[in-house]
């Protein structure tokens, strides 16, 4: 592997906003597609997130090559859904979104808890990043399939050497941490500005 894991989203994230302008929809959820593999080296402890990211992921996608000239500004799906009031169904673009932001606030905050925090497991800081992002939209049985789930993390030192590769793996961790973040943060800011940033799982 060139570079690391994390190395074709570095990349991408360079895409996903003109200087000006508003998150772009293809180059965002490439990004979030190409933390799949990162994921995918957790083995059975995401299988949830994984399917999660990965369903949203799809949603976001067939609504935009429905009609890829309106949609290719992520939060115009949002505003058509708003005006039509479908967005706050379970199955809307709306929820996809916010869905996706809250899964990929929950790997920022376990990298960011991989970088500062170097003599924790693996169980530790997922256990830690959970609490502070996902834990409280998730209703009982979510929290506790979860809460099982992170108790299959991997070896730590083993899952870094994997997504390492020939890079700098911390370097890039703090990397994708800095530069993706801000996009999920204008996400966030988006979704409160038209009242849909609080919706709870069922």
């Amino acid at each position: 592997m060139e570079g690391t894991a994390f190395t074709p989203a570095l990349e991408g994230i360079q895409h996903v906003k003109l200087e000006e302008g508003e998150i772009l929809t293809t180059p965002f959820l490439e990004v979030c597609k190409q933390i799949l593999p990162v994921i995918e080296k957790f083995g059975a402890a995401m299988t949830l997130v994984k399917s999660d990211i990965g369903g949203n992921i799809s949603r976001l996608e067939s609504k935009y090559s429905s009609k890829p000239s309106e949609f290719n500004h992520l939060y115009d799906m949002v505003r058509t859904e708003v005006a039509a009031k479908t967005a706050k169904a379970s199955s809307s673009c709306t929820n996809g979104l916010l869905w996706l932001t809250r899964a990929m606030d929950f790997l920022v905050a376990l990298f960011r808890n991989l970088l500062e925090h170097k003599d924790w497991t693996m169980s530790q800081a997922c256990t830690d990043a959970y609490g502070k992002t996902l834990k409280k939209w998730h209703g009982w049985l979510a929290s506790s399939s979860f809460t099982v789930a992170m108790k299959l993390a991997p070896d730590r030192k083993k899952f870094m050497e994997v997504i390492g590769g020939s890079g700098d793996i911390y370097a890039d961790i703090e990397k994708f941490c800095i530069s993706f973040s801000p996009f999920l943060e204008e996400n966030h800011k988006f979704l409160a500005s038209v009242g849909l940033d609080d919706l709870k799982a069922s």
